[in-house]
């Protein structure tokens, strides 16, 4: 099994509670996830998501639940999941995001943790984690993306 964690940050151009509702809504969500197939909210923080990725040479869909972590907003929102992709086993993962105002619009800042195991888990950190890194940033930047279209 792989454990692994990274931070990172990305300056949002919209206020922090339109970056707060971002985070919130599952059409947005949806957009911003890469590889995401369907995301259907089952409740108000708990989302259903299938998604389909590359790590590596191993090309998995992974059915998954993700849950919102919104009480200490707009400051702070977390969210966790967890999804199987079949044969080649599963991932686990969070975010734990601080949201700060500035004149210029929102920084918001991440610290992804990430836990893998069966067949991709056998792929080597360093593919993993870089893949991780990618995917993170491109959520990251897909979401600002659709955040300043939709305000």
């Amino acid at each position: 099994e792989n454990y692994m964690d990274f931070s990172d940050e990305i300056h949002v151009s919209a206020p922090i509670d339109v970056v707060f509702a971002g985070l919130r809504d599952p059409d947005i969500l949806k957009k911003s996830i890469p590889g995401c197939q369907s995301l259907v909210a089952l409740s108000e923080n708990d989302l259903e998501a299938l998604v389909v990725l590359k790590i590596g040479p191993v090309k998995a869909k992974f059915k998954g639940n993700v849950t919102l972590e919104t009480s200490l907003g707009p400051k702070n929102f977390s969210l966790k999941g967890a999804g199987t992709g079949g044969v080649a086993g599963f991932v686990k993962g969070g975010a734990d995001v601080t949201l700060e105002q500035l004149d210029t619009g929102t920084l918001l800042r991440y610290l992804a943790k990430v836990e893998m195991g069966g067949k991709i888990a056998q792929l080597g950190n360093r593919l993993i984690l870089g893949t991780a890194k990618k995917l993170s940033k491109q959520f990251f930047s897909n979401f600002s993306n659709q955040v300043i279209e939709n305000s």
